[in-house]
């Protein structure tokens, strides 16, 4: 057994996890591939931004129908990423660089190759016959009730040889496993326990919240019109957002197994769980059950702050939801990850305008309360690929397009070096995914020697959050009504700091609360010193941060937030930061 002693058992408050996605990353071998050794490879530019941990998205053996999350085995790593050993040396490299190492866990559902599939299905009364969650047919042999796969039509599928139907959440070789089984979850566990062992020091848990569905298989209610809530889980174009999810997912007694789940952890110094929560409207409620106690989950993200939304009354309606619903729980933000639009594309209205809102969101999320998740590529600004449909490895996007292009446009692979094939990437012939053109000419040796470029912005805003310990844990008080401008406190340990940011694209000016006094100001990389007078005027997508004090005059003290981007063009009819040219 492998322990990690004399650490921090809560590193993973506050904590900054990049979001590696294996097939993307690098390729070591020539076969278009990423794999384990390029991740090693790559992990000191990881290192450089600042960040606490690593989260690999899944790299176990599988058929790679749905990229990985169809798990044929737990215990091993699947051959085009290597083997253990690679995993093991990437590992180390990684703790030797004061990288923590998270892993998804994808335990809602298996391969249909899984063993314990192949053995369930060939009758109803071998040994792990009830592993899996299914059902007899109706008397006229349709499905057992009107559930849905996320990604397109019945969530049933029809078995020959048992004569039933099992569940699947996913594609129709994802089946789920039955958690009401105790077997399944004893033996899930112990998958777990392998990676402990091997010395990982968390997991993200994929769709934490379809652990279990409901033993008497009722049919889900239809949502209501106004209550259709198909963009928080899927796209508009899907019709599982038509139903009113409360039998296929988010049951009681996932509360009890995720408890078993702590206990497990808990036997290990040092060891965290982020949980992946999708529940529609009510997904605040669920990551508060999920978290609350400090007995289940140490943390848990939604997809809130992963919609085309990016205004300050959205982020801060979000925020002051979480702080109500979870009180005592923790929550990792993020704007982008595998499963969703880039946001600089999400949020940007022109491509001149995207090293701005790429230096603004940042900026944003490393002031937030909360631990926060970087998606690989987001360090450099990537926008959303654009593939065409003979391109697409995604079967989500292949089933929904064109109205649904999938998730392949932020899969495609890192670009590293510019003026290579594939921009580093591999040096085979072809890669998996395309690499723009845009995408390269953002590569990672384009923008290492730029003061301004946005992977520095990225180094520089990571720094500044580690250099305080308010922005890591402390509290969160938002200040003012105006719906424009997002401002807030963190404060902690005397230390108080005032942040304020505009996320239109007009300027704006803030007036300090009666009471309110600007402290000394920040000399630091990335920051440019203003005075305030009881003020602060923004321009458009700007931020604004100072050391601030309960009372006394107002003095010299502001610090502008943002970098002025000396490169960046102005966007036609948008009034940008003064300097910006």
């Amino acid at each position: 057994m492998v322990l990690q002693t004399g650490g921090n058992a809560n590193w993973w408050r506050g904590a900054v996890i990049y979001q590696v996605y294996p097939r993307s990353f690098q390729d070591t071998n020539s076969d278009g591939l990423g794999d384990l050794k390029g991740i090693t490879r790559r992990l000191p530019h990881i290192a450089s931004l600042g960040v606490d941990a690593i989260w690999l998205s899944p790299f176990f053996k599988s058929p790679m129908a749905d990229m990985g999350y169809d798990v044929s085995d737990y215990c091993d790593v699947d051959p085009i990423f290597g083997t253990l050993d690679d995993f093991d040396e990437m590992m180390a490299e990684a703790h030797r660089l004061g990288l923590k190492v998270v892993i998804d866990q994808v335990i809602s559902h298996t391969s249909d190759r899984h063993s314990w599939f192949v053995e369930s299905r060939t009758s109803r009364t071998n040994p792990r016959a009830d592993w899996y969650v299914w059902a007899d047919p109706k008397p006229d042999g349709t499905a057992p009730n009107n559930w849905l796969s996320i990604f397109g039509g019945p969530g049933w599928e029809w078995d020959g040889v048992r004569r039933q139907y099992y569940q699947h959440n996913f594609l129709t070789s994802q089946p789920d496993l039955n958690f009401h089984s105790k077997a399944v979850q004893d033996a899930v566990l112990e998958t777990v326990k392998f990676w402990l062992d091997r010395g990982v020091d968390g997991f993200r848990l994929d769709t934490v919240n379809y652990y279990f569905c409901d033993k008497q298989i009722r049919s889900n209610p239809p949502h209501e019109p106004d209550e259709n809530d198909a963009g928080l889980d899927a796209p508009d174009s899907n019709p599982y957002g038509m139903q009113n999810h409360l039998y296929d997912k988010t049951q009681p007694e996932n509360v009890d197994f995720l408890k078993r789940f702590r206990g497990l952890l808990d036997q290990y110094e040092d060891r965290t769980t982020v949980g992946e929560v999708g529940d529609g409207a009510r997904s605040l409620k669920t990551v508060a059950a999920y978290t609350s106690g400090g007995d289940k989950l140490h943390m848990c993200y939604t997809f809130d702050l992963l919609g085309p939304d990016f205004t300050a009354e959205h982020i801060r309606g979000c925020v002051e939801a979480f702080q109500k619903a979870v009180t005592d729980g923790w929550v990792c933000w993020a704007f982008s990850n595998h499963d969703v639009m880039r946001h600089v594309s999400r949020f940007a209205l022109t491509a001149e305008e995207r090293p701005v809102i790429a230096k603004l969101a940042i900026s944003v999320l490393s002031a937030l309360r909360g631990s926060i998740c970087l998606y690989q590529g987001e360090e450099l600004g990537l926008p959303e690929a654009e593939l065409a449909f003979e391109d697409l490895r995604d079967p989500y996007g292949i089933r929904f397009w064109p109205a649904f292009k999938g998730r392949d446009g932020c899969r495609t692979p890192m670009p590293w070096e510019a003026g290579k094939a594939h921009a580093g990437f591999t040096s085979a012939e072809k890669s998996w995914l395309p690499v723009p053109y845009e995408q390269a000419a953002l590569s990672v040796d384009t923008q290492e020697g730029s003061n301004s470029s946005v992977l520095n912005h990225y180094r520089k805003t990571l720094a500044f959050r580690k250099q305080h310990p308010a922005l890591i844990d402390g509290e969160m008080t938002f200040i003012g009504t105006n719906q424009d401008l997002l401002a807030f406190t963190r404060e902690k340990g005397g230390e108080r700091l005032l942040f304020v940011f505009n996320l239109t694209r007009k300027p704006a000016e803030f007036r300090l609360p009666d009471g309110m006094a600007l402290g000394e100001a920040f000399a630091m990389p990335g920051f440019e010193a203003v005075a305030g007078s009881g003020s602060v005027k923004l321009a458009a997508l700007d931020g604004f941060c100072a050391r601030v004090s309960a009372g006394g005059a107002s003095g010299d003290g502001l610090a502008k937030l943002l970098d002025k981007v000396s490169d960046a063009e102005p966007v036609e009819g948008d009034e940008l930061p003064e300097g910006w040219r």
